[in-house]
This record gives C-alpha cells, structure tokens and sequence, in this order.
C-alpha cells in the first residue's frame, strides 16, 4: 500500500499551487467515497518510493468543522500516514488555530510555511528555528507559485514527526507562539497594497467589478466566435466532412445512415441541423462548445490565481444578502456558467440549509453552463446580438426576482460572509495551464457521453415518430400557451440529457427570432441536465430537491408565458 500524504490548510493558503508543484501532470480529480465532494489525487515520488498526495478540502478548523468540506478534510487528515500542514506565513496568526488542532491528531507532520515572499515584502520576520522547537515539528518556507523551497520541502518529508503539544487553551497558545516567533517592521504600503485596497473601495469596487465581468463576457464571446469561425469551422469543412460524405455513400441502410451521419440538408451534411452521432454529435462538444469552455476556464482561471475572485465576493456582498446568500454565491454563479455541475457543488462552502437552497435554485434555473451558452450565440448571435442579449437579460431578471422571492419564503439564517483576501499574486503559466487541463479533462468525461447520448434519443425520437405523437400531446402547452412549434417538445425533453443538444434541435425549426428566445430561456429555466439533476438530488436530499423541481416548474410557466406577451408587443 502507498502510503498517504494530505496537504491540510486554511483556504487560500496555496494549498492547491503546492499540489501542482508537487504531483507535476499526474493529478486526477474524484469524488471521495459516499460523497460529491471533489478532491485532487496525485502521486509523489520520494527517494524511490512513490506515495499517494491528496490535496484535502481548506478548512478553518478541523476539530468544529461546519460544513461537508471541512468534515472531509477533518477525515483525510486522521486517515493519513503524513500531514503536510500548509500555514500562511503573511497571517501566521490566524493559521496557527488549525496547526495546532492538526498537531493535536498525533500524526507524522511536516508544516510548509507558505507566501514566504510576500511576509517578506510585508515586513513580517518568523524565527523559523523558534518556531520548529515549539511546534516540534519541521518547517520549512515555501513559495508554491515560484518553487522556491518546494525541493527542500519534499527532502525532508522523511523527518516529519508526531508533535506532543499540550495547552489547557488554544488563543492563548497561538498568542505566547506569535510573540515568541514573529515581529513587524514598519514600512509604507507598496504600489500592490495600494490596488489591493483600491479594488475592495466602496464607490470604486462595484463599477470596477461590472467592467471585469463583462470585460471577461465580451472576451469569452468575441474569441470563441473567432476561433469557430477562423480556425475550427474551416478544418471540419476541409478535412472531416470529406471523411463524413464518404461514410455516407457507403451505408446502405437507412436507418444506420441517420444514425451516424443524420439528415441531409439541401443534399449536404449540416452539423448543426443533420444530427447524426458523427456530424452533429462530434461537432457540438468539439466546435460549437469546446472553445467557449477553455476561455471560460482561462478567464475563472486568471481572475482565480490573481486573487481577484475573493475582491469580488466582497464587493457585491450587500447585493447578495438580499437573495439571502452573501458574496461568495458570486463563485457559485461564476462556476455555474462554466458547468451547472461544479456550480451546484461549490454551494456547500455556504454555511447554512437555506443558503445552500437558494443557491443552488438559482444556479439550476437562472444560470446556462457554458455548452448551452455557445448553442445560443451560434443560433441567435447570427439573428442579431440583440436576440442574445435578450435572452441573458431575462435570465438575469429571473436571477433577482427568484432571489428575492427564495429569500422571503424560505427560513433559516444568512450569515455574513467569512472569506481570506490573498494578496494579489503573479499568475503562474503552468500551474493555470494545469488547472485548465484538468477542468478540461472533466468537461470531456461529464459531456461528451451525455451529447452522444441526447444525439441518439433525438434520433430515435424522429425516426420512430414519437416526435409528432409527443408534439400532439404537448402542444396545448407548447404551442397554445407557449406560442412555440409543437416539434419544440421534443427539445425540451433531450434538455434532460444535454441542454446543448437540445437547444441544437430547435435549429432545423427555422423558428422566428422571438420563439427562439422563449424556447431559450425556457430549455434554461426548467429541469436541469441529469447530471445536475444527480447532484443536486445528493446536495440537498430528495425534499428540498421536490421543491427545487416546483420552483423550476412554476418558474418555466410564468417565464414563457410573459415571454411571449412581451414580445408580442414588439412583433
């Protein structure tokens, strides 16, 4: 058996820089047992041997944990064979609270002293060989986003020890090793501090925050559609559609030919319209997705590494109290529009039921992944990027009106928000292009199943017929109330699978620009995609779940129907 190394600190220590350092490329990310929460594994090789690396969930304390992560990280750390113990040396204060009940568990530790350059720029001096006798443990200064240190640490995780630490109280403790240990120097805020609190300043934070997100909107739309357009667009035209014309000359059953090439449109494969499991079905996640996923993730990326995402939470945090949630929902919503999935599961780092609830009922209704969003901009954007902003605007609506419902009706606490704020740091192009791979690596497992998966039901569903009965049978609302073509239906049943799927079918309906949009916002609106669909049903449980499922319900209804006396206005 390898034996298991944890990575145990608060969050936002450089916990997971120090991960990447040290596992290089082999890193995989799993669920642990019996739960969604997700944790990075990767290997170690030391000295010839190789151990196990797991990067625990950050935590604030590991003897009183408050939410499913912490819990997590808590059982992790009793499991391991060695802890290395990830402390912040810019606020060694506050992180000595978890070393100290870590030290507490008697297991082999060795403590990475962690922004070891930006103590130093910040005046901060620690008496490192002072504080390994008190502790009892090694420690070693670390900078995870240069490596400095990184290779001392790994040296010396042979010498990491059980500490036999006693304290009758633990502030008290952590107050005697701070004057003991660390001593400030004075100085002037540098040009960095500066921005630092320029950028969290009431009157300037706010606009500023507005500017960034739709700054990363406009770059994440604008250079998807270039790369379709300039690069992937032309190299399935020139090399694969050629592959794809010649299978289907050579089929000869008809079925076997919709199946895998689709429905000829005006005699030629049409990748958006012909939905067949090689046209439509590599086309969609490859082309018409894939871009606008890897800019997304760049983007989160960057804002996530410069330490700009925590800024972020605070500044709309009065904006986010009136939904009931504070401003860490913001990384719940911002992770939902790259995939409802890990958008659903990060609500966890909220504290209470009720926020937990009203989070992930915003991010299932109001919030399109990024795979439906490309969809969109390719069905609508070439209407007019009116249509688009149409439909991100009602979305948006939704968002406000839902939150303020959800947080009148539904009881419980919002606690105000407890969050680091990391300096800002200088990105690192490895560590990011790592990050990014393996969100990547995800999107491919989670999505390409479930899109050939809604490709072939699609098909079934035309080739059988079961398209028109379902039509007949959905059509008083579909059509009658909705004001929709009776075929939408069977779209709005693929979005179960694959909301991008589903929003590709109403293509070859050659429905008006003002249907599309309803028929948008009400595949966003209602039942998820089954993969957030499971998780949500694991996050809260099957009776908050029942609840979301009214909310989507009602939500659907009284959104299509407005939708369309709206528009109809403006018809």
């Amino acid at each position: 058996m390898k034996k298991r190394v944890v990575l145990v600190g608060n969050p936002n220590v450089g916990k997971s820089c120090l991960f990447s350092r040290l596992t290089g490329a082999d890193a995989i990310i799993s669920n642990y047992p019996g739960t969604t929460v997700e944790i990075y594994r990767g290997s170690l090789r030391i000295e010839g041997k190789t151990f196990e690396l797991i990067d625990a969930p950050g935590a604030y304390s590991l003897e009183f944990p408050c939410n499913k992560a912490e819990e997590i990280a808590k059982e992790l750390a009793k499991n391991a064979d060695i802890i290395i113990l990830v402390l912040d040396a810019t606020n060694l204060e506050r992180s000595l609270y978890i070393a100290l009940e870590t030290l507490k568990l008697g297991k082999s530790t060795i403590i990475a002293l962690n922004i070891w350059d930006e103590a130093k720029r910040k005046g901060i001096k620690i008496d490192i060989e002072k504080l390994e006798n008190i502790l009892q443990v090694p420690v070693i200064p670390t900078v995870a986003i240069s490596g400095e240190g990184v290779n001392a640490l790994v040296s010396r995780i042979k010498d990491a020890r059980v500490a036999s630490i006693n304290y009758e109280n633990i502030w008290k403790k952590i107050g005697e090793i701070i004057r003991e240990v660390q001593r400030v120097e004075h100085r002037h805020a540098t040009l960095k501090e500066k921005i630092e609190k320029l950028t969290v300043q009431p009157g300037i934070a706010l606009p500023l925050a507005a500017f960034i997100l739709l700054l990363c909107f406009y770059v994440v739309v604008s250079l998807g559609n270039l790369i379709i357009e300039r690069l992937l667009d032309p190299l399935f035209s020139h090399y694969y559609t050629p592959i794809l014309e010649r299978i289907n000359n050579h089929i000869s059953n008809e079925f076997l030919r919709k199946l895998l090439i689709g429905q000829l449109v005006d005699g030629k494969i049409d990748f958006m319209q012909s939905f067949g499991l090689l046209s439509t079905g590599i086309y969609v996640p490859i082309v018409a997705v894939l871009p606008f996923v890897f800019l997304f993730y760049l983007v989160l990326g960057i804002l996530e590494d410069i330490g700009y995402l925590p800024r972020l939470a605070i500044t709309l945090d009065n904006i986010f109290h009136k939904f009931g949630l504070h401003g860490c929902a913001i990384i719940n919503t911002l992770l939902g529009l790259g995939c409802n999935v890990p958008g659903a599961l990060s609500t966890r780092i909220l504290e209470t039921r009720k926020q937990r609830f009203i989070a992930a009922s915003l991010i299932s209704i109001a919030v399109p992944c990024t795979a439906q969003s490309a969809i969109i901009f390719g069905l609508l954007g070439r209407k007019g990027i009116r249509y688009v902003v149409c439909i991100y605007a009602t979305l948006l609506v939704i968002y406000v009106i839902l939150g303020l419902v959800l947080n009148r009706l539904i009881k419980g606490e919002a606690p105000e928000i407890l969050i680091e704020i990391p300096p800002y740091r200088w990105i690192n192009p490895r560590i990011l292009a790592k990050k990014i791979s393996l969100r990547l690596k995800q999107f491919f497992v989670d999505a390409l199943p479930f899109v050939f998966l809604g490709v072939l039901i699609a098909n079934l569903l035309y080739f059988t017929g079961i398209v028109e009965i379902i039509g007949n049978v959905a059509k008083p609302v579909v059509h009658d109330v909705f004001g929709l073509e009776k075929e939408a239906a069977a779209a709005l049943i693929v979005g179960f699978l694959r909301k991008d799927v589903a929003v590709g079918m109403l293509t070859p309906l050659n429905m008006p620009a003002n249907q599309l949009i309803i028929a948008c916002v009400i595949l966003a609106v209602y039942f998820p995609c089954v993969a957030t669909f499971a998780t949500l049903l694991k996050e809260l449980g099957i009776k908050d779940f029942a609840k979301i499922c009214i909310v989507m319900i009602l939500t659907a209804f009284a959104v299509g129907v407005s939708l369309r006396t709206i528009l109809s206005l403006f018809a």
